[in-house]
């Protein structure tokens, strides 16, 4: 490592003299080395030092080994980070991570509900502060960057990451733009605009993402083409960035989708001319996983056009992630051949480093190790079950609104739980958990429904859990009521796309055959509204819209047996068919099974937007 007298080693020198007296020392294959991110598994010390490699990732549900915790990634990461700081100039890397409802990789920490029941709180402090926890967290396992928020505007529930969604609607989706703040810390008064922030050790760098358009694809496809005209994806995609860029937003991700017809990756209107040029973006762009290799069929297969493309289109950082060699000697002929200019090259070395300058990662490399007792703490547990309570959106109360069945008695004799969610932590959690696209089972330490029920109720009374009920159960008039929990398995992106949206897992047929016995209320874990046949619901008493809670199924109970009332509203809309999708607030002609913002409250219904 070269001498510690350089300006870009000097903490006290502005961060754009440290950039400029830095990028002056590096070579071409050191400038392509900042430029690539690799996956953990493919980041050699060799491949860190003598690449000068500027980030490192874990895809989804990447760990060091099964059930990893926080002080085993530390200690991971501080052996990447070690072999990085053996390089020529000693250039750090950031290592990234999917944290995007909590540190959602690693066994133990706090699971968060998803995006979409964020949305339905409406609260942009609650989000801002499960941020703050976050970010907390994250730099507890020795992560720097999250790739979180997905600030996609939903328009359709066929898309597979709906969930990652706050809303259909662009107002609401601004506003829980505050998990940046609460990712990164709040930019002092004075602050350069549109310049990257990240407050001190407690904090991480942030990504907002897809842009541009993501959640507005045709038919709700996963990856897909997002038709319509400039105004309107300004209006409706785009105005979210605006308030992220405005807090200090370190980095944006570049959307795997198309407008009309155009791959984002690729177009350099919307990524330099429009985020760089119009919006003062002064961060760095990073690709999606692969993100330039969909630009050629089949994927990679002219490669070297692909980075060519990327690259001029204004892609400053390449998550590779796997065959990161030619990525780097197809880069390097680019750019000696004059293909991508050096300039470009330049801007995007600036833009990265710009963001290690500002995130501290040059003065302070290693993990801290101080942090460690904060991963999944009563604190954190409690802020999670909070924001459970808040998401819950309440559809049906009474099949007689005058008779509310809401809150229940948790002194009942006897309550019977049911169905293929009672009690699978994995289920509660969604996709992005564990793993890429989620998993079954005790996957990580939380609180199932089931578990949450037999902590509240009453010591005399008896909590029997069958996921089917037999007859026998069906029959017992000693049940005062049953709680039927439903829903979706986990998905994640592609595995998530679904033309149908009927409750898996013979849920209707459950649903069925316990309320037609007994006093039921239906709780739905899920994603996204759902198809209700009329004929399913016509004996359900109550109705629970849960989305994806989290680990702390708590926050269900402390609602339903009235210990804190239902505030949560519908954060898109629920249709009727799927004949008539896509449908939102936008467009809805009042023909929804219940609209956008619609909630009822344990006695009276709630007002709408």
């Amino acid at each position: 490592m070269e001498s510690t007298n350089y300006i870009y080693r000097n903490p006290n020198a502005s961060v754009e003299d440290r950039i400029k007296d830095l990028l002056s020392r590096m070579t071409l294959a050191e400038k392509i080395g900042q430029m690539t991110q690799i996956e953990r598994t493919v980041a050699t010390p060799s491949a860190l030092r003598d690449f000068a490699i500027g980030s490192v990732l874990s895809a989804g549900g990447s760990a060091p080994f099964h059930q990893a915790v926080s002080l085993d990634w530390a200690e991971m990461i501080d052996r990447f980070q070690h072999s990085a700081l053996q390089s020529r100039l000693g250039i750090p890397i950031i290592y990234g991570s999917d944290a995007v409802h909590g540190n959602n990789n690693v066994y133990g920490a706090t699971i968060f509900p998803h995006n979409v029941g964020l949305g339905a709180t409406r609260d942009a402090d609650l989000v801002r502060r499960i941020g703050t926890a976050t970010a907390l967290e994250v730099r507890a396992s020795g992560v720097h960057y999250a790739f979180a928020p997905c600030v996609a505007v939903t328009r359709d529930p066929r898309w597979g990451r709906c969930y990652e969604s706050y809303s259909e609607d662009t107002e609401t989706v601004r506003k829980m733009t505050s998990l940046v703040e609460g990712l990164q810390g709040k930019p002092a008064e004075g602050c350069p605009k549109s310049y990257p922030f990240v407050a001190g050790r407690n904090n991480v760098i942030a990504c907002a993402k897809h842009f541009v358009g993501d959640g507005g694809t045709d038919k709700g496809l996963n990856e897909g083409n997002t038709i319509t005209s400039y105004d309107d994806l300004e209006r409706i995609h785009m105005a979210p960035y605006l308030d992220c860029i405005a807090q200090g937003v370190s980095t944006v991700m570049a959307s795997y989708s198309s407008w009309n017809g155009r791959p984002l990756h690729a177009d350099r209107f919307l990524l330099t001319e429009v985020l760089k040029n119009k919006l003062g973006f002064k961060g760095f762009v990073i690709s999606d996983w692969e993100g330039i290799d969909r630009l050629t069929r089949p994927r990679g297969s002219n490669y070297r056009f692909c980075i060519s493309a990327a690259v001029n289109a204004g892609i400053d950082m390449v998550m590779v992630p796997l065959r990161y060699d030619l990525f780097i000697k197809e880069l390097l002929f680019l750019v000696e051949s004059g293909e991508i200019p050096m300039a470009r090259i330049d801007d995007a070395v600036e833009r990265i480093l710009r963001v290690k300058f500002v995130a501290g990662v040059f003065e302070h490399p290693f993990s801290d190790r101080s942090l460690l007792d904060v991963v999944g703490c009563k604190l954190h547990r409690d802020l999670a079950r909070e924001a459970v309570r808040k998401s819950l959106v309440l559809l049906r109360n009474g099949k007689d609104p005058m008779k509310p069945f809401l809150p229940l008695d948790r002194k009942a004799k006897k309550i019977l739980v049911a169905g293929s969610h009672g009690d699978d932590l994995g289920y509660q959690c969604g996709g992005w958990t564990m793993s890429w696209d989620g998993m079954s089972g005790r996957i990580t330490i939380g609180t199932t429904v089931l578990d949450a029920i037999k902590e509240t109720v009453g010591d005399e009374t008896e909590v029997i859990y069958e996921e089917y009920p037999s007859t026998d159960t069906l029959n017992d008039r000693d049940i005062s009521f049953a709680i039927v929990v439903i829903g979706e398995s986990p998905y994640a992106e592609f595995t998530g796309d679904d033309s149908k949206l009927i409750i898996p897992f013979d849920g209707n047929d459950i649903i069925k055959a316990v309320a037609s016995k007994i006093p039921t209320l239906v709780i739905i874990i899920s994603g996204r509204p759902l198809v209700l046949e009329p004929t399913t619901m016509e004996n359900v008493e109550a109705l629970i819209a849960a989305w994806l809670p989290g680990s702390e199924g708590s926050g269900i109970t402390d609602v339903i047996f009235g210990d804190y009332d239902f505030t949560g509203r519908l954060p898109v809309t629920w249709f009727r068919t799927i004949e008539q999708l896509p449908v939102h607030a936008e467009n809805n002609l009042q023909d929804s099974l219940f609209p956008f913002g619609f909630g009822l409250t344990h006695d009276k219904e709630k007002s709408h937007e």
